[in-house]
């Protein structure tokens, strides 16, 4: 054997090679360090494939429908006889005669609607069949894939992943975007058309251990402060936050050193605690919300003190009315805080606006006062996450792990609210756990299962 061949052969399987020496023969014996290739399960996956088409079929698909149409059909007419009956009912023979007809007729349609409870428990039965059996498959496929030293499926996956998010591209340029909420002269930046990015991607010193927290930059920063950031983890149950951590720059930050660490508690929990991933900070104080209470927390970072201004008594919080998607929810996001470029805001729902989403502008004196208050028709709990920009509400939910959609806004200046909106946010991670928009750079930053990113909006 060429030593190019067997060059080969040790990439595609791992083999250990024994030589020997008999006589004048030299014998190398190659032996597989691998398991064998359990090919009767790939085969019984096919039968089973195979098994699932005939089963399932185009035909059977369309008996139900057929079953319903036959049925609407033969009420229909069982109404007009009983109709005429009652109109054209003489008492005698002709009345005997039509009731007849139509207990022959209730006859049919009880024959009818047998069919279809069978039909309708053949199906249920067969989807319970058909399920097994894919769940059955999905474990043996995962079991084989496992088999694939070359990784040649991971490979194919990845390969069709990127055709599709080039299709995706393809289909954005062509298609016309949606008309925008943003006035054109609101603010001098047009309006908002698209998010593109992420610009910035990359974990923080704490690696994956604190999938909830916040990161960004002072909104009105004191004079020195222009080019610091800032960054929350909730460290205790992904649910608390007990001090703040500022960088001098981005590169420091996304390098893990010269950090300087504020705390606003000794510990978690405790009365000033911060609760839930949604913060930000604005003129040198972090708002947040108050742990276990309806109150907004203000926390100055030069003289440490907390004041607090609470919001009205039905407002939801302990997960009450958190964020999410398809079931589940983010922890403790019943209260979300916003900047833009007239300030900070808190969004959260009550009770008595059927848990809708409700705006409050935060007066950022000492203590900060509730200020004007907007009320929306926005379920909370169907978005995963809102920001400001312009004095615009916008609320984004989650589509697939690869993309979050901005899907709604409400501007505080015509109380006009939409629903249509179709902007896509590419995702990295599965899931987005804070977004907050920088009047400053007019960045969104984002917090994305440990991960910190930013990315551009779009004005024209």
């Amino acid at each position: 054997m060429s030593r190019s061949n067997m060059f080969i052969l040790m990439i595609i399987i791992p083999l250990t090679l024994f030589q020997s020496v008999t006589g004048k023969d030299c014998v190398c014996d190659l032996k597989n360090s691998d398991p064998a290739f359990p090919e009767n399960k790939l085969s019984k996956v096919e039968t089973n494939a195979a098994q699932c088409i005939q089963a399932i079929t185009s035909e059977k698909m369309t008996d139900l429908d057929r079953l319903i149409v036959g049925l609407q059909q033969r009420i229909k007419e069982l109404e007009n006889n009983v109709a005429m009956l009652e109109k054209e009912n003489d008492k005698n023979l002709y009345g005997a005669v039509s009731l007849r007809i139509i207990e022959l007729e209730f006859a049919e349609i009880q024959d009818l609607l047998n069919k279809l409870n069978r039909t309708t428990s053949d199906y249920h039965h067969l989807g319970v069949q058909a399920a097994a059996q894919l769940e059955d498959m999905k474990v043996t496929m995962e079991e084989l894939e496992k088999f694939d030293n070359m990784q040649v499926i991971k490979k194919e996956r990845e390969n069709q992943r990127v055709k599709r998010e080039l299709e995706e591209c393809k289909n954005e340029q062509k298609a016309t975007l949606p008309p925008p909420t943003v006035p054109p002269a609101r603010c001098g930046l047009g309006q908002m058309v698209n998010v593109t990015g992420p610009r910035t991607y990359s974990l923080t010193v704490y690696g994956t251990s604190y999938p909830y927290g916040a990161w960004g930059r002072d909104a009105k920063p004191a004079p020195g402060d222009e080019n610091k950031y800032w960054l929350v983890v909730l460290s205790s149950s992904n649910v608390y936050g007990h001090f703040v951590r500022q960088y001098g720059t981005l590169s420091t930050l996304l390098l893990g050193i010269g950090q300087k660490d504020t705390y606003i508690s000794n510990s978690n929990p405790t009365t000033n605690t911060i609760q839930g991933p949604n913060v930000v900070m604005y003129d040198n104080s972090l708002y947040y919300n108050c742990y276990y209470t309806y109150s907004v927390c203000q926390f100055n970072m030069a003289t440490r003190v907390v004041s607090t201004v609470a919001l009205p008594s039905d407002t939801g919080y302990n997960n009450k009315f958190p964020f999410g998607h398809l079931g589940s929810s983010y922890s403790y996001t019943d209260m979300d805080f916003a900047t833009d470029e007239s300030g900070v805001y808190v969004i959260y729902a009550t009770t008595s606006n059927f848990g809708n989403v409700v705006i409050s502008k935060i007066q950022t004196s000492n203590p900060p006062v509730v200020g004007q208050t907007w009320k929306t028709s926005l379920y909370k709990t169907t978005s995963t996450n809102t920001f400001m920009v312009c004095g615009v509400l916008y609320a984004t939910r989650y589509l697939d792990k690869e993309r979050e959609e901005i899907f709604y806004s409400y501007d505080t200046i015509t109380n006009k609210e939409r629903f249509d909106l179709k902007v896509i946010i590419k995702k990295l991670q599965t899931n987005i756990e804070y977004l907050n928009y920088d009047p400053r750079d007019h960045l969104l930053y984002v917090y994305s299962d440990a991960y910190i990113l930013t990315y551009d909006l779009i004005f024209q």
